[in-house]
């Protein structure tokens, strides 16, 4: 039998075989004990995506974020048409995608800052010196947060996501530091209401279509939402990028001799280990799927992570392989609630593994050190300590 728990830890360990069965065995399961149903399958997760009307993101995206409130601190991202689309539009006129290839530079700026850091030791612990600072580094200067305070985001951004081993639900300390991001962003957008600045915060609260402007709770929504999405998935990615390149010494060997590869190597990451493995809907009427009868109100899980390996669509899915076309990716989503911020993960990971390829060389990961992170959706490493050596050709940057 079956046992599909999200927040059973030795399941994030691989959650793989788990989302084989279910595949196969059940594509519509229902975990009776947490009270939803999960979808495995490309196709019905796909559907599912783009079914806004019938898979209603209003009450979140997360198990625990249940209810009218999850706007609050998930943005559009816990919305339906047409409020969702006015948020997301105003929105966009902030976030553009001017403004984030703007920030390649900086973005390459930031890595060859914290690898100077560690370069000299031959060794660092990759999370802490680099992952778990860079992504939260880019937002932070995008949005206008002081740079002496970039840490602090960081550590309440982690804690927010963090679940205890076997207990669903937000922890004390999850629950405190929410209210603490929700607090420094509500300051945060008076300042810059009062004197803007050049950065997104100041574009937001600036963004207008045809005189209707977002209020200030729905600025704070976003950047709590970009505090949290923006930092956990990208950090996660930079570590499954370097964890799935050396499982598979074939393509690292490719990868090695041709940087050209490198976004192909970004693009099966997100596919063969994504960091956002399950999002979740509030079903809006009684529909049937594969013999069950799913009921109004009852919560999906779709499961990005298995979509990502269905062999009928992705040939060999268990195989690593940077020639493979990516295209039918489920890791941003599809539909109206299309990641905003994927060509901003895209551009950070792209970026940062080629400042990582250009300056080290034979990088090799202490197996027996990763620690991965607990989180009821969110899979990657809290801890990956890795020796390399220096690169002894640099190319120019």
């Amino acid at each position: 039998m079956i046992d599909f728990n999200p927040y059973d830890w030795s399941f994030h360990e691989d959650p793989y075989p788990t989302y084989k069965a279910l595949r196969e065995e059940a594509p519509c399961y229902r975990n009776e004990k947490l009270g939803f149903w999960a979808l495995s399958r490309h196709e019905d997760v796909m559907e599912a995506l783009k079914d806004w009307e019938t898979f209603s993101s209003a009450d979140g995206v997360a198990l625990e974020f249940f209810g009218p409130s999850a706007s609050a601190v998930m943005s559009f991202l816990a919305m339906d048409p047409p409020l969702h689309d006015r948020i997301r539009e105003l929105v966009s006129k902030g976030f553009t995608p001017r403004r984030v290839q703007f920030f390649e530079s900086r973005v390459r700026a930031l890595a060859n800052h914290y690898i100077d850091q560690f370069i000299d030791r031959g060794s660092c612990e990759f999370v802490n010196d680099f992952a778990g600072r860079l992504p939260m580094d880019v937002i932070s200067q995008m949005v206008g947060v002081p740079g002496e305070d970039s840490e602090m985001i960081r550590r309440w951004a982690d804690l927010v996501v963090h679940r205890e081993k076997g207990q669903p639900g937000i922890p004390p300390e999850g629950a405190q530091a929410s209210g603490q991001l929700l607090n420094y962003f509500r300051d945060l957008v008076s300042a810059y209401r009062k004197a803007p600045q050049d950065d997104l915060t100041s574009a937001l609260i600036a963004a207008e279509i045809d005189g209707d402007h977002l209020e200030d709770r729905e600025i704070v929504a976003f950047l709590f939402l970009m505090a949290i999405a923006g930092n956990e998935t990208t950090t996660k990615l930079l570590t499954h990028a370097l964890d799935c390149l050396h499982r598979f010494p074939e393509q690292r060997a490719q990868v090695e001799a041709d940087p050209a590869l490198i976004p192909a190597w970004v693009e099966e990451t997100l596919r063969y280990d994504n960091s956002s493995q399950i999002l979740y809907r509030t079903v809006t009427r009684d529909l049937e799927m594969h013999g069950e009868i799913v009921k109004k109100g009852d919560r999906v899980a779709l499961l990005i992570g298995s979509a990502n390996r269905d062999p009928r669509v992705f040939d060999r899915p268990d195989e690593f392989d940077l020639s493979r076309d990516c295209g039918a990716l489920a890791s941003f989503g599809r539909g109206v609630h299309f990641c905003l911020g994927a060509s901003l993960a895209r551009l950070e990971a792209t970026v940062s593994l080629q400042e990582i390829q250009r300056r080290l060389s034979q990088i090799e990961l202490d197996r027996g050190g990763l620690v991965r992170a607990h989180s009821g959706n969110v899979r990657g490493f809290a801890v990956m300590p890795m020796t390399f050596r220096k690169s002894m050709q640099l190319t120019s940057r």
